[in-house]
This record gives structure tokens, sequence and C-alpha cells, in this order.
């Protein structure tokens, strides 16, 4: 029993820092241009030399 005071709060604590990197990650704008990677990869650019 005395086991899960330790571990329930630690879960907790893990869970609300998740949350807080999501939510730091979405205002640093990691999430705005979603299709660009995609499309990226599809375009051919050959390096002219």
């Amino acid at each position: 029993m005395t086991g899960l005071a330790f571990l329930i709060p630690i879960a907790l604590g893990m869970g609300l820092l998740g949350l807080v990197a999501f939510f730091w990650s979405m205002k640093d704008g990691q999430y705005d241009d979603m299709d660009g990677a995609a499309n990226r990869i599809l375009i051919d650019e050959e390096d002219e030399a």
C-alpha cells in the first residue's frame, strides 16, 4: 500500500510533464506545417554542379 503512495504522485507528475511538453510544442509552432515535410520528400532536387 505504501508503494502506491509513491507511484501515484510520480505517475501524475509524469503525465503533467508530458502535457506541459505537448502544449509547449504547440506554442512553439512544431505542428504548424504538417504537409510541408510530406511534400518536400517527393520533390526531386538534384545538385547542379
